[in-house]
């Protein structure tokens, strides 16, 4: 693993950037795969996990330096009071703002696939509020979760009508090709064919607010867009313009 950028830390918490495409913590059928919980064991004595995000998403995640710090911000994940925001760029003109408020469960002709169900399941909440719209079907999403369910935004978009952009499992594409929104696109002659702009999920967890453990004082963190997510926008941008 490269080097991991941290974005703060002190005596008892530490986030990081997590990379797209790493895990948070070790696979359970096979270890060795590169993980955030492994490499930090490496830099630290002691480091303990306090939530997750999904592989191919990137953004901010907290660990815990010490037990009590690490209970501390447990009991808010749990109690629901962790403020997390996340980026997203979605399929569609979504509405200006709004909730979604599908339980979550397991599909049971996929396992580790999740549906939303009126009925069936965990309850889920997430909330959202559109950022900008880019032509000709795309929607800059800022999405606040209430709950942390597995895959909750992708499932709770998809269930809407919005699937992420780029979701393979959840109704998006696999990838975005500067040729499908761009006019009068040119391939180089150098190469043999096209890449994608971007070919992983297009969300972002961006920010993250908790209350600390030596004087209750609120922290966030913020977890700049990486350069692939940053990329695709801006050209979703210039195509949009014209």
């Amino acid at each position: 693993m490269k080097q991991l950028e941290i974005l703060w830390e002190d005596a008892d918490y530490v986030a990081v950037n997590k990379p797209a495409g790493i895990l948070t913590i070790p696979d359970r059928y096979n270890a060795e795969i590169p993980n955030l919980l492994a490499y930090l064991r490496t830099q630290y004595d002691n480091i303990y996990v306090t939530h997750r995000i999904d592989k191919d998403t990137s953004g901010v995640v907290i660990f815990a330096k010490n037990e009590a710090a690490h209970a501390h911000l447990n009991q808010q994940f749990e109690e629901h009071t962790v403020q997390k925001t996340y980026l997203t760029l979605v399929i569609g003109k979504t509405p200006a703002e709004g909730s979604i408020d599908f339980r979550i469960m397991e599909d049971p002709r996929r396992p580790g696939k999740m549906e939303a169900h009126p009925k069936i399941g965990k309850p889920a909440l997430t909330t959202f509020k559109t950022l900008h719209y880019f032509a000709p079907k795309f929607s800059l999403v800022e999405v606040y979760p209430k709950t942390g369910r597995t895959h909750q935004i992708r499932v709770h978009f998809l269930a809407i009508g919005f699937p992420l952009a780029i979701d393979n499992w959840y109704g998006g594409q696999e990838g975005i090709l500067l040729s499908s929104f761009k006019k009068k696109f040119k391939l180089s002659k150098e190469a043999e064919s096209e890449k994608p702009i971007m070919n992983r999920l297009t969300l972002h967890a961006s920010a993250i607010r908790f209350k600390h453990i030596s004087n209750e004082a609120e922290v966030e963190v913020k977890a700049p867009l990486p350069k692939d997510f940053q990329a695709l926008l801006t050209q979703l941008e210039k195509a949009t313009k014209k």
